[in-house]
């Protein structure tokens, strides 16, 4: 039996694991998915849906080679149904935050994808499921994930520990499962030495460089990554700069430092698959999961009017670079539900019947999607 080995990288070292048996498919080359979900991101905070005080030139760059959605609503109003509404295509906005988790039967967008011969991932928060319940990411399709269970350490940056997932081959041609607590050094005994929210998108460029398409048959991988920046107020930032001047009270410098790294790192991301050559195979979708609230001294309408906490509009952008058509701005109404079937669109993967979305492939091609 052939072994995929996977290098899931951290700033501590190297980590191998290898693919089930059962999903190592040799499939016609198919695009990269790469999904990232801001926490509490409003349209009106980023500088390519109108907002003025201060620019986000990656995520500008991202919409303007791409699609810019004007009206795609958040799946829930609040963060783990939300989360929920992009993994199953559903509608769970009625579902309450407290203790949301995925069950036995639900089949997600990871699911759909690793069936059709995906690699996949999930890296940073979630909160559908812990590690000793049906809903802990590997049992709904996910090979690896990389994160955190509990939301008091999505919200502490520098926690002293990440919790992995993953399969390394043993001598005997089987497989050992690492499922365990991983000691983050750097941030023991109260240390700040690794600011958690930028080590999860190089974690994320980590995998991308380990599953590059001319490896392992031609096999593509879909990671989402599930930030825990900008937050509401309450995320610690290890600096406001470059705002630190700005005359805005200090929550919204933090804020907007966030932010900023967010798009930086976003960024960086984009420059390693160039550097990959694989930024033209790959799609990345972004948005966030909910709408920003008011919280440790954050005024969401502060940066912009339309970053209120009115609606659920949040920022949904496509970039699939030489394939659709950049510069799009689409006011197709549109949900985190349609997620999931547009994504088993792109990788050729089968939808689940009882998902509620639509593809919205015909509006990234340039043609308008239909609801039933």
């Amino acid at each position: 039996m052939k072994l995929f080995h996977i290098l899931f990288c951290t700033v501590l070292g190297l980590a191998a694991f290898t693919l089930p048996a059962a999903a190592q498919h040799a499939q016609p080359r198919r695009p990269n998915i790469i999904l990232i979900v801001a926490d509490g991101l409003g349209a009106g905070d980023l500088s390519c849906y109108g907002q003025t005080q201060f620019q986000t030139p990656h995520l500008d760059q991202l919409a303007a080679g791409g699609i810019r959605f004007t009206n795609y609503i958040a799946g829930s109003a609040a963060s783990a149904p939300a989360r929920a509404a992009l993994l199953l295509g559903k509608n769970t906005s009625s579902q309450p935050d407290a203790d949301y988790s995925l069950n036995d039967s639900d089949i997600t967008v990871a699911d759909s994808l690793s069936r059709s011969g995906y690699m996949t991932c999930v890296i940073g928060e979630w909160n559908l499921g812990d590690q000793n319940s049906a809903g802990a990411p590997w049992h709904h399709g996910f090979h690896e994930f990389g994160g955190y269970f509990n939301p008091a350490d999505c919200i502490n940056p520098y926690p002293d520990y990440l919790w992995k997932y993953g399969e390394t081959p043993t001598p005997d041609g089987n497989y050992k499962v690492f499922n365990d607590r991983e000691e983050l050094y750097y941030n023991t005994a109260g240390q700040k030495g690794m600011y958690i929210p930028d080590s999860m998108v190089q974690w994320t460029m980590n995998f991308s460089k380990e599953y590059r398409q001319d490896k392992y048959n031609h096999r593509p991988f879909f990671v989402m990554l599930d930030e825990t920046i900008p937050g509401n107020g309450y995320h610690e930032v290890p600096s406001d700069a470059p705002f630190s001047d700005e005359p805005w009270p200090q929550a919204e410098r933090n804020r907007a430092a966030t932010i900023a790294r967010l798009d930086d790192s976003i960024g960086k991301l984009v420059s390693r698959l160039t550097d990959q050559d694989e930024v033209s195979n790959t799609v990345i979708f972004f948005t966030s999961d909910t709408v920003p609230r008011n919280g440790g001294g954050v005024d969401p309408k502060y940066f912009h009017e339309n970053a209120g906490t009115n609606d659920l509009h949040v920022p949904f952008i496509v970039s699939w670079p030489g394939t659709i058509p950049g510069g799009q701005v689409s006011g197709v109404s549109c949900s985190a539900r349609d997620f999931l079937p547009t994504a088993a669109a792109i990788g050729r993967s089968q939808t689940p019947q009882d998902v509620e979305g639509v593809s919205l492939l015909p509006v990234i091609f340039g043609r308008e999607a239909s609801r039933n």
